[in-house]
């Protein structure tokens, strides 16, 4: 390494002002950084040109002789990021789409958001994936979804490059290239790029937030939280604050007032340093569970008692007041043969609807409300001003996954209970959206939520499910208050634009591996009002989602015709998504709200887009498609119970996640537990998986085994010892008989296989207690924010009724054996498979 000096004018010759140091790193790369201060001084600081992270380690620069006295000492210089390099507050909220903030022509108060677009500006045309994770994987990246390898989220993973859910090492995050550039980096809130397989506490972490370099983590991974009882980490250790607060903690205070905590904490270590926060707070994806204080204030506005018809047309009339749609444009028509009108309703219908959606609206403005104290400590600690702070209203349009009628209970969605009737749903009116709840609320707000546009989050083929908005504030160089920028934009351009405004270059090589390019486009140009009109500089994007897929350019977008509602997840899936479409086109420039197909009028500019797509699809990971939804859930993946089919246990362990415990659905098994009774008798839970919402428990209750099926909160089925186990050693055994065909049919795309019935058999010491039939079984999962626990029972229980968590067993537990035999389908079975899903392909 050489250094050239650059002195001040200085008469102390030490006075050294800048350096610029020069290597040729391992890999072949010129580096070339710059020194501030005097160079080995404790004080002195490195500027990274950022071509290689972690940077090659500068050599000693003193002297050693054989003495300390007769040496001189030299230090190696601090790494920071350039000079007036800004803080970063990165926010993303979930499943809400463009009408959902009154700051965009919503009804719900969204002051927050509001107040930043009036000291900032507000951005009309930035669009997501259409689906959490996938969004959240370019957000971070800057890669498109399945170039990060999330095509869809980690729950439907499969064994392909753009669908494993692994962020390749390749494509280093926006935290590990801002960390290791001088910045205190952490992540707040929803994780859900962590792999499912990889949320055990046995590790790895590289997939984690702090392994993907966010030096701090304070959240829950995975796709959904109970706010009121979360499966929350601080960086990869489960915490349990809320135990001593049941039904007052929530998270979504306790989020904020943690970032708050943190920004503080490391502003007094160490002011000069600049912080990048990703906030991701849970709402407003199911389950939607606000204070009773927001519920309450939400309610006294009276905002939806006309229905969401009429909401929807409340929304477009102020978008038209605000200039955000043309006055000429018009909405498409309402869908009827999907979701019933407001006047074809029922009463009961009418008024659980309208508890739903002002449950939804509070969950979203409370979130608003506790994203403002986050800035407002940004403020009091003096760093607003340079502090640029992108707030993004979703990570995809609004949910409609809790089908036309809404439910108490998302789980239910994901097993096929999608349309729980109202008047079954009215026995949890009183509780929706506390503890007792899961919900999620009817299709119809959906629709109106993503008002000028249709559809719904799932939906890449149409604008209400990947047009999203933001806000930017960056007080010390955004001086065009209050302005609107309409350029079309993608959460990819996110991290191109951290780094062009922060001053650090996207590194060329991380780890020693060379980094693949970042394939979003900087918006920072915008940030100058002289650019506001000027065209985007991001001409092209394609969108794919289960097998739905559109293409945009220059104006342009051609978009496959919606063939699935979202709550429609378990038939057949599209055998040639690519091909057996029908496909639209839409002029955005003329029709903004994709309104009137054009595409019988010009063929030629059809198969030019498709073609494009092809190619744009060939280079970002995107094939194989695939249009299975519900079929993928099950797929096979590499977590730590592939492969086998016996499971030991000789101790109590709680806090296993469901992506990497045991699977018993669609299968035969058997759970033996061998206990020692105490004198006096014994209680608890032996062993347990998923909570109230959904999930299966053995336990001993009065000295009686139990087992129990808690059936998506709708039902629960009981197998029950007759007689108290007397003192000593028993043996307490669980008996299941699968009568399908097994997860096996879904290869095919037939689901005939999952989801049926069997024989349950309880068994003490060897002896038959109790025998029965289910007649039907979960086929998909189970509740997927609780986990799998020996020996007592973290978060809700699966039985209120029974017991109340943890429910500590008082047995002593000397092994406990779990058994999986899953079904094989014979040569048979296959051959009629294979002949059903040919037919159906020829009849697609």
């Amino acid at each position: 390494m050489m250094s050239i000096n650059f002195y001040t004018a200085s008469s102390a010759p030490l006075a050294v002002a800048i350096t610029i140091a020069v290597a040729l790193t391992s890999s072949g790369v010129v580096q070339a950084d710059e020194i501030i201060g005097t160079p080995g001084s404790p004080s002195a600081e490195r500027v990274l040109d950022g071509n290689q992270l972690p940077p090659q380690d500068m050599p000693f620069g003193g002297e050693i002789k054989d003495g300390a006295l007769q040496s001189t000492p030299w230090w190696p210089p601090r790494v920071v990021p350039p000079a007036e390099a800004p803080n970063v507050l990165l926010i993303i909220t979930d499943d809400a789409g463009f009408a959902v903030p009154s700051t965009f022509g919503g009804v719900i108060p969204t002051d927050t958001m509001d107040k930043l677009a009036a000291e900032g500006l507000s951005y009309t045309s930035i669009h997501s994936t259409s689906l959490c994770s996938p969004t959240r994987a370019a957000l971070i990246t800057g890669r498109n979804h399945h170039s990060a390898g999330f095509g869809v989220i980690s729950e439907q993973s499969t064994g392909y490059p753009g669908y494993n859910s692994i962020i390749s090492k390749d494509k280093a995050t926006v935290g590990r290239i801002l960390l290791d550039n001088g910045y205190n980096t952490s992540w707040f809130g929803k994780d859900h790029n962590t792999p499912a397989f990889e949320a055990a506490k046995s590790g790895p972490f590289e997939q984690w937030p702090t392994g993907m370099g966010f030096q701090y983590f304070y959240g829950f991974v995975g796709g959904d939280a109970n706010q009121w009882q979360p499966d929350l980490f601080r960086n990869t250790t489960q915490i349990y604050p809320f135990e001593e607060s049941e039904g007052e903690w929530n998270l979504v205070t306790a989020m904020a007032d943690d970032a708050i905590g943190w920004i503080n904490d490391m502003h007094q270590i160490d002011p000069s340093k600049p912080f990048f926060v990703k906030y991701a707070p849970g709402a407003t994806h199911a389950p939607h569970h606000p204070t009773k204080e927001w519920v309450e204030k939400i309610e006294a506005m009276n905002l939806f008692d006309d229905g969401y018809e009429a909401l929807r047309q409340t929304i477009f009339e102020n978008q038209k007041k605000m200039g955000l749609v043309p006055q000429d444009a018009k909405l498409a028509s309402w869908p009827s043969e999907h979701i019933k009108p407001w006047d074809q309703l029922t009463d009961v219908e009418k008024k659980l609807f309208i508890r739903q959606v002002e449950v939804f609206a509070a969950y979203a403005a409370y979130s608003d409300h506790e994203i403002g104290r986050v800035i407002d400590a940004v403020e009091e600690i003096g760093e607003l001003d340079n502090t640029l702070i992108i707030y993004i209203n979703g990570d995809n349009g609004t949910s409609a996954e809790g089908g036309p009628l809404g439910t108490p209970n998302e789980v239910a969605f994901f097993n096929g209970h999608n349309m729980i009737p109202a008047e079954t749903q009215m026995q949890w009116y009183d509780v929706w959206g506390t503890e007792e709840t899961y919900n999620h609320m009817s299709a119809g707000w959906a629709w109106a939520f993503d008002t000028p546009f249709d559809w719904f989050k799932q939906n890449a083929s149409r604008l209400g499910g990947i047009r999203q908005n933001m806000v930017v504030s960056w007080p010390a160089k955004i001086t065009d208050k209050g302005g609107r920028r309409d350029q079309f934009m993608h959460v990819i351009d996110v991290v191109p634009t951290i780094l062009e405004v922060t001053g650090i270059p996207a590194p060329k090589a991380v780890d020693g591996i060379e980094q693949a390019p970042i394939e979003g486009t900087s918006f920072a140009y915008t940030f100058d009002a002289a650019n506001a009109d000027t065209p985007s500089r991001h001409t092209t994007q394609y969108f794919e989602m289960m097998g739905q897929w559109a293409l945009y350019h220059e104006g342009w977008l051609l978009s496959t015709k919606v063939n699935r509602t979202p709550w429609d997840a378990f038939g057949p899936a599209n055998t040639d998504p690519l091909n057996n479409q029908v496909l639209e086109l839409y002029d955005l420039t003329k029709d903004m709200n994709q309104t009137t197909d054009i595409a019988a009028a010009n063929p030629h500019k059809v198969d030019e887009l498709k073609t494009l797509f092809i190619e744009e699809a060939k280079k970002y990971q995107v094939f194989p498609l695939d249009a299975s939804f519900a079929a993928r859930i099950v797929a096979a993946r590499p977590n730590i119970t592939a492969g086998r089919s016996e499971f030991e246990y000789t101790r109590p362990m709680v806090g296993l996640p469901q992506g990497s415990s045991p699977g018993l659905l669609n299968a035969s098994y058997t759970i033996t537990a061998e206990i020692e009774v105490p004198e006096g008798g014994a209680e608890g839970m032996i062993l347990t998986s998923g909570g109230r919402f959904g999930g299966y428990g053995f336990y001993l209750k009065d000295s009686k085994p139990v087992f129990l099926w808690n059936m998506v909160d709708l039902e629960r089925i009981k197998w029950e010892g007759t007689e108290a186990l007397s003192p000593g050693k028993h043996v307490v055994e669980f008996d299941f008989v699968y009568d399908g065909m097994g997860a096996g049919t879904l290869a095919f795309n037939d689901f005939s296989g999952i989801g049926k019935g069997g024989t349950g058999t309880l068994r003490v010491d060897g002896k038959d207690v109790h025998t029965q039939d289910m007649k039907q079984t979960l086929p998909m999962i189970l509740q997927w924010d609780e986990s799998f626990d020996i020996g007592s029972d973290t978060l809700t229980g699966i039985n209120d009724e029974d017991y109340k968590p943890p429910f500590t067993l008082t047995a002593k537990l000397d092994k406990l054996t779990i058994k999986v035999d899953r079904p094989q389908l014979s040569e048979a079975d296959i051959e009629k498979l294979k002949g059903a899903m040919r037919n159906n392909s020829s009849s697609e």
